[in-house]
């Protein structure tokens, strides 16, 4: 097998191999031109994409700066967006589902190395795939690590760094990220505030009259009578 296919079966293979090394110089210089467009060039942008990735839908827009390995490992659906600065080191398959979008300052790595040490400094390394699915909404400086799935209609939170697969539907936040509750769950209803019951205003009180002129006044009325 060539280091290539090494790779691509997610076996240990030499990243310094001389088509690896060729692939990685040709994607980083269309990575270089992209970032270069005139930000309103977009016919020129998408070009560009095309030459780059392997499979991209309708609507993608990518910020610059956006930097890949290859290229050629990245599979992106309809309505595609990601803030400056994305990373996504597609040693191996990198897909993105529909409607997904990216803030800026994240990374998706699906490199990792041995961590015997002895190994590792030959330049031997692998990679596992990493899968977003469709309708993720993927919050600033967040970084997605090998091997990871991220089911459809997920949000995660920013700052996060995702080691383990995140169910569908599911808010996740934090460093390892974990997930928190369902994006769809209603938050308990807090009791409405109580008005405040306003003290009974006191009536105002009749002056009675007196005593004798409640007589005269029942008097003359039976008198003309």
């Amino acid at each position: 097998m060539t280091e290539k296919e090494k790779q691509q079966a997610g076996e240990l293979y030499n990243a310094k191999d001389k088509e690896l090394l060729a692939d990685r110089v040709k994607a980083k210089k269309l990575c270089a031109e992209y970032n270069a467009v005139e930000y309103n060039d977009y016919q020129k942008k998408e070009r560009l994409l095309d030459r780059l990735l392997a499979l991209r839908g309708e609507n993608t827009w990518i910020e610059a700066n956006f930097f890949c390995d290859y290229g050629y490992n990245i599979i992106i659906g309809d309505n595609f967006y990601a803030n400056h600065n994305c990373v996504i080191l597609d040693c191996a398959e990198v897909i993105f589902g529909d409607n997904v979008l990216v803030g800026p300052n994240c990374g998706f790595y699906t490199a990792t190395h041995p961590l015997d040490a002895e190994t590792r400094n030959q330049g031997l390394e692998s990679a596992k795939p990493i899968k977003i699915g469709s309708n993720v909404w993927i919050g600033g400086s967040v970084c997605v690590m090998p091997g990871v799935t991220i089911g459809d209609g997920a949000v995660i939170a920013g700052g996060s760094v995702v080691t383990d697969d995140i169910p569908a539907g599911m808010l996740a936040a934090g460093n390892p990220c974990k997930p928190v509750r369902p994006v769809n769950e209603e938050k308990a209803e807090e009791p409405a505030e109580q008005p405040e019951e306003k003290p009974a205003e006191p009536a105002e009180e009749e002056n009675p009259a007196p005593a004798e002129e409640k007589k005269r006044h029942l008097f003359a009325k039976k008198k003309k009578q």
